[in-house]
């Protein structure tokens, strides 16, 4: 007779100790529109503070030339604009955010067109996550036809992209914004004033 299976045992040289599950810190809600008319963003930024707060952060809206996918739907001349939320959401809420917000973008379609759309994400300290109804092979399913994009990670002392990470979520415009939303989300988190 053979010998009994007897699996490998990896133990853990600095600590042999079960992780005990926890729920993360929440996170600040950041989302990015891209848009033609002003009157359209207008109210789409009316609905999202209805649902998600007030705004603590406003961007200028710039122009959008990294493609033209969507200017079949949308027209020429597409802006972005991007806004982030006062209170902190709970991590595990990115599909339900995300389904509200593509509510929004039907509610304000014209003739089954987008006029506007909204991407939303989440800063915590360790990433930025985008919310996405794609699957693709480095996004993760959530729930409700929700994946999790994982678009940004905080590494020396800044949000790095990675090889998916698309063009306008590179600029370092953005990047430094994020840097300067992660100081105020370690605020809101713990109440001690950023260090640098």
């Amino acid at each position: 007779m053979g010998q009994a299976f007897q699996p490998a045992v990896w133990v853990c040289p600095e600590k042999s100790i079960m992780s005990r599950p926890k729920e993360p810190l929440p996170a600040k809600l950041v989302i990015r529109f891209l848009f033609r008319d002003f009157g359209v963003q207008v109210e789409a930024l009316r609905r999202i503070e209805k649902i998600f707060g007030q705004m603590d952060y406003l961007s200028a809206p710039g122009s959008f030339p990294y493609t033209t996918y969507y200017d079949r739907e949308m027209g020429g001349g597409i802006r972005r604009q991007t806004a982030a939320y006062l209170d902190l959401v709970g991590q595990v809420t990115l599909p339900d955010i995300k389904l509200r917000t593509n509510a929004i973008e039907e509610q304000l379609s014209q003739a089954g067109s987008r006029q506007v759309n909204i991407d939303p994400g989440m800063l915590s300290e360790e990433r930025f996550v985008l919310a996405t109804g794609k699957n693709f092979t480095h996004r993760i399913y959530l729930r409700d036809g929700i994946f999790a994009d994982l678009t940004l990670m905080y590494q020396k002392g800044a949000y790095r992209p990675l090889p998916w990470t698309y063009p306008d979520y590179r600029e370092p415009e953005f990047i430094d914004l994020l840097g300067v939303l992660r100081k105020k989300l370690r605020f809101q988190q713990d109440g001690k004033l950023p260090g640098r």
